[in-house]
C-alpha cells in the first residue's frame, strides 16, 4: 500500500463552506483538532451547523462566542452544551438515535461534511473505534470526509471504513476522553437487585452508563449465558464479560459477540475492544433497529427516566422545558425488547431525586418531553419494587406506580389519582 498522505487540520477544513451541515464523531472520540481549526476560520463562515451524539470535552462551536458562524444542533445534549442549549445559543434536534442515520441517508437532514476520528489503518481499513454511532451514514453521504487518524483509537471490528473513502486525512495523538467507574449508591443497588430478578439466564442485555447500570451489573454475578446487544456499554458490563457471565452463547444473531455502537468508560474498556473479535462496534442503524433487536430472544432493555406520571408517560430528556439530554435509544430498545420472544422493557429510576423531589408524579412538568409513551411502557422499577404496566388501564397503572413510589409521596399521589379519576385507586 502506498504511503498515506496527511495534511494539516487547517488545510483539511478549508473546504467547509457557509451553510454546511457538519457531522462530528461523538462521545469520547470528538475530533478536537478539526474543531479548533474550524473555529480559527469562524470569521469567514456563517451558519455552519453541527450534528452529533453527546460530546465530551470542549464544545466551542456551541458557544455564544461563535454565534452567527456556528449553530450546534446535536441529537443529544451533554453537560458541555446544556447551558448553551437552554440559553438558546445552541439547539437540540430531537431524534430517536436509530433515526439519526436515516435522516442522513434519506437526505431529510443534510450532511455536507463528516469529521471523524479513526484508528490507524489495517489492510487499508480503519475503525471508528469507540464512536461508530451514525458516522457510517455521514461518511456515505458527505461531500467532504475528513478522518483524524489517532493511534489511541482502538481498532474495533464491526463496521470498518476503507481509508480511500476519506477526502482528507489528518494525524493527532491526543488520548480519548475517559470516565471513571461510578460507584452505585444504596438506592441504585436496591433498584439493581429488583432489575436482576426480572432478568433470566440467557437474556440479552441493553443498558447504559452510570451508577444505576453498574448496580444492575453488580447484581448479575450469579447469572449465566447472558448476551449483550446495546447502543453502548461501559465498565460494569466489562466486568460481567470478563467473569464469563456475559458470553453471548444464547443469542440468535451475533452469537458469542458483544454488539454496541459507542462506548464511554475507562481506558480498560477501550483497550478491551482493540482487535477483539468478541466485540463488534456497529452502525447505529443496526444496533438500534427494533427489528434487529427483536431477533435475539429474551432481550431485556434497562433505561432510566427523569420522571414518570401516573399514567406511565416517561420523561427522559428534559426537566420541564429545560433540555437535559435527549431521546437517545430508549424507545428503540423498549420496542425492540417487547418484540423479542420473552423480552422485557424496563424503566428504572429512583423514587426521588437527590434533592428529595418525587420522580413518580401526578403530571409531568409543563414542557416535559415524553420519550417513552404510556402505550409503550412495560416494567417500571424503583428501589421500592417492580411493577408491570403492560396491559393495564389508567387507574390500575396509577395504583401500581403509587405502590413503588417513595412512601412519603404515596398519600399525595393517591389524592391526585382520586381527583383525576373520581375514585380511589
Amino acid at each position: 500500500m502506498s504511503e498515506i498522505h496527511y495534511i494539516s487540520a487547517s488545510e483539511a477544513v478549508r473546504n467547509v463552506r457557509s451553510g454546511d451541515h457538519v457531522h462530528l464523531s461523538s462521545i469520547a472520540s470528538v475530533p478536537q483538532i478539526l474543531i479548533k481549526a474550524l473555529c480559527d476560520r469562524a470569521g469567514e463562515l456563517q451558519d455552519v451547523r453541527f450534528h452529533h451524539f453527546h460530546t465530551e470535552g470542549e464544545a466551542p462551536y456551541g458557544s455564544a462566542q461563535f454565534s452567527g458562524s456556528f449553530l450546534d444542533q446535536g441529537f443529544f445534549v451533554g453537560s458541555n452544551l446544556r447551558p448553551s442549549v437552554n440559553e438558546g445559543v445552541a439547539d437540540y434536534l430531537p431524534a430517536n438515535v436509530f433515526e439519526s442515520q436515516l435522516m442522513y441517508r434519506s437526505g431529510a437532514l443534510p450532511c455536507d461534511v463528516a469529521m471523524v476520528q479513526v484508528s490507524e489503518p489495517v489492510d487499508g481499513m480503519v475503525s471508528l473505534g469507540t464512536s461508530v454511532d451514525c458516522s457510517v451514514a455521514a461518511l456515505e453521504v458527505a461531500r467532504e470526509r475528513i478522518g483524524v487518524v489517532n493511534p489511541n483509537v482502538p481498532f474495533a471490528y464491526g463496521d470498518l471504513i476503507p481509508l480511500d473513502r476519506f477526502t482528507a486525512l489528518v494525524q493527532d495523538d491526543r488520548p480519548l476522553i475517559t470516565r471513571d467507574y461510578v460507584q452505585p449508591t444504596e438506592v441504585d443497588m436496591a433498584i439493581g437487585r429488583y432489575c436482576a430478578e426480572l432478568i433470566p439466564d440467557g437474556a440479552c442485555l441493553q443498558m447504559g452508563i452510570g451508577g444505576l447500570p453498574n448496580a444492575v451489573c453488580a447484581s448479575l454475578g450469579g447469572h449465566r449465558h447472558l448476551g449483550l446487544h446495546s447502543e453502548m456499554f461501559s465498565d460494569g458490563a466489562l466486568a460481567l464479560i470478563r467473569s464469563g457471565v456475559i458470553d453471548g452463547s444464547s443469542k440468535a444473531i451475533d452469537r458469542g459477540v458483544c454488539v454496541a455502537s459507542f462506548l464511554m468508560g475507562s481506558q480498560e474498556v477501550y483497550d478491551f475492544i482493540h482487535r477483539n473479535p468478541a466485540v463488534a462496534m456497529r452502525d447505529i442503524g443496526y444496533t438500534n433497529d427494533p427489528r434487529v433487536i427483536a431477533r435475539n430472544p429474551q432481550v431485556v432493555s434497562i433505561n432510566s427516566a427523569i420522571e414518570i406520571d401516573l399514567t406511565g408517560q416517561v420523561c427522559a430528556d428534559s426537566i420541564g422545558q429545560r433540555i437535559f439530554s435527549g431521546a437517545g435509544g430508549q424507545l428503540d430498545f423498549v420496542r425492540g425488547a417487547k418484540l423479542s420472544q420473552g423480552g422485557k422493557a424496563i424503566i428504572a429510576l429512583a423514587s426521588r431525586t437527590g434533592k428529595g423531589q418525587a420522580k413518580i408524579v401526578p403530571l409531568l412538568r409543563p414542557g416535559a418531553g415524553v420519550v417513552t409513551p404510556r402505550a409503550d411502557v412495560q416494567w417500571v422499577v424503583t428501589e421500592h419494587g417492580a411493577v408491570n404496566l403492560y396491559g393495564k388501564a389508567l387507574q390500575e397503572r396509577a395504583r401500581l406506580l403509587i405502590s413503588i413510589a417513595h412512601p412519603d409521596d404515596r398519600e399525595a399521589l393517591s389524592r391526585a389519582a382520586f381527583e383525576r379519576f373520581g375514585r380511589a385507586v
